[in-house]
């Protein structure tokens, strides 16, 4: 029975795989082909790898000029997301038995809920009023957006924690804001791996928030200024493979080299006792 159970699993999985990898194999044999080998065959390898489709798209995109944009936006995110939500998550955390805290706790989680388009006109017209219709108020957006689900995994995570370490340390000498940034701040790392790199990813592929806050050309991130390749009738999509699969690399890198942090911070957290 477990043998068959296995079987099944790894079928499963095998079709998962290919699901997932043929997009990408599509993605990167296009990036290098010219217009009419991808209009002979999607599938067919190019007669002929070049990277003229890259230096293309570079130039058309101001690829760099996103990229500093994305990097910048990305970096001071997760920065941000990481000192300021698991400080408010502690805080919550152990002050759950009182009222106040446990409904700012819900509160927050069911921000989870909210639909970000039924937001997105009021949150324009303010960041206007306030002058923040840029790179900053983007960073400052998602910080607190990011802040319910964060506050969750935080929360969980937090609670975990044995108090005694907390007791001992005030014993010591130790003030509360030194107990969390001394004590508590440094046993979240796992947690602050996975909150950084989900942060991360988030940031660097969102197309629709940076869509209505930055008003300024020159501000645009990746996600924005790959929407250059597509027109009212059709859509030059071998420049636009090629672009993809720039903007892509840092992310993959990213992930690959810290996948395991995003699962050994999950688990700790969800059967830690």
């Amino acid at each position: 029975m477990r043998n068959k159970t296995n079987y099944i699993t790894t079928i499963l999985l095998m079709l998962g795989s290919v699901f997932i990898l043929f997009p990408v194999f599509i993605t990167v044999i296009n990036a290098f082909k010219t217009p009419a080998e991808t209009a002979q065959s999607i599938l067919a390898l190019p007669s002929v790898w070049t990277f003229d489709n890259f230096k293309t798209a570079i130039e058309m995109t101001n690829f760099f000029n996103a990229f500093a944009n994305s990097a910048y936006v990305t970096f001071f995110t997760v920065i941000f997301t990481i000192l300021s939500n698991s400080l408010v998550a502690y805080a919550i955390a152990r002050n759950l038995h009182r009222k106040a805290f446990k409904f700012l706790y819900f509160y927050l989680v069911s921000a989870m809920f909210v639909p970000f388009p039924i937001i997105m006109l009021p949150i324009v017209k303010q960041m206007s009023a306030i002058g923040l219709m840029n790179l900053n108020g983007l960073i400052i957006l998602y910080v607190v957006y990011g802040l319910a689900f964060n506050t969750f995994l935080y929360t969980g995570y937090v609670k975990t924690i044995p108090k005694e370490l907390e007791e001992a340390a005030i014993v010591d000498g130790c003030s509360k804001w030194g107990v969390f940034w001394r004590i508590i701040f440094p046993i979240l790392s796992p947690m602050n791996a996975t909150v950084g790199i989900l942060t991360a990813l988030w940031a660097w592929n969102d197309f629709l928030l940076p869509l209505v806050i930055l008003s300024d050309q020159g501000d645009r991130t990746l996600p924005l200024v790959q929407y250059v390749f597509q027109s009212q009738f059709a859509t030059n999509y071998n420049l636009a493979f090629a672009s993809y699969l720039m903007a892509l690399l840092p992310m993959l890198v990213v992930y690959l080299f810290l996948q395991r942090r995003i699962i050994s911070g999950v688990t700790q957290g969800a059967i830690k006792s």
